[in-house]
């Protein structure tokens, strides 16, 4: 057999193994004895037991990578696009729990090497979705000088949200990627769409300490709060 598709072999009985089990209780003999090979062979393949959980590591993260490139590649607008995106992210998540469990939860508990790669993988993410959140933006604005600070924000937020709503839609088997999918639009997609409008929501006065007050489309500062008590959403 070819060793590329052996190591493939490997790599996929060490998956199930690694999110079942956890890093540090997994042995190298059960993946040797599942993937139909010997202990020393694996050794041979991989190096060692961190070498097979970064080798399963990494393909995931391509994996999950490509998925989200993949399907917002062709479509036509940003809007269109990441909603594609984030539909092939939670699709991925239910359809490849084990990828995910040690994507998401084993690999944050281990080596510098290994959080690395994790961190590596998630700028990828985020990068496509603050081009996508930077497109949608110029597309309604034209260029403007917030532009990058609020796609940064807004992917930051958006793929920290998502990261969290793989774990709720474990508790929620009945909810389909697609209706998470579009909730998380609504929320974040029409959220921004109204704060790029001119839309901005300002704390009660008397709230407690004030930052610098937000700037809206235009660069001028938000309009004051309504009366006490009450956060006001303004349009300039």
């Amino acid at each position: 057999m070819p060793r590329r598709i052996r190591e493939q072999q490997i790599i996929d009985v060490a998956v199930q193994v690694f999110a079942r089990r956890g890093y540090h209780p997994a042995s190298v003999d059960e993946i040797a004895e599942l993937a139909g090979i010997s202990k020393p062979m694996v050794y041979l393949y991989l190096d060692s037991k961190e070498g097979l959980f970064l080798a399963c590591l990494r393909r995931e993260a391509e994996r999950l990578v490509a998925a989200f490139q993949g399907a917002a590649r062709d479509v036509r607008t940003p809007e269109l696009r990441l909603w594609a995106g984030l539909s092939a992210f939670f699709a991925f998540v239910a359809e490849h729990r084990d990828s995910w469990v040690v994507l998401h939860r084993q690999a944050s508990q281990l080596s510098e090497t290994i959080t690395a790669e994790v961190a590596q993988a998630r700028r990828a993410v985020m990068a496509e979705v603050a081009g996508l959140v930077r497109d949608g933006i110029g597309e309604a604005l034209g260029p403007v000088p917030v532009a990058d600070e609020e796609a940064d924000f807004v992917a930051h937020a958006l793929v920290g949200a998502a990261d969290s709503l793989t774990d709720w839609m474990e508790r929620h088997p009945g909810e389909s990627p697609e209706r998470v999918t579009r909730r998380l639009m609504n929320m974040v997609w029409v959220g921004m769409r109204n704060v790029l409008a001119g839309e901005i929501w300002t704390p009660p006065a008397g709230s407690g300490p004030q930052g610098p007050e937000p700037a809206g489309r235009s660069g001028a500062p938000a309009a004051p709060a309504g009366p006490a008590g009450e956060g006001r959403s303004v349009r300039e």
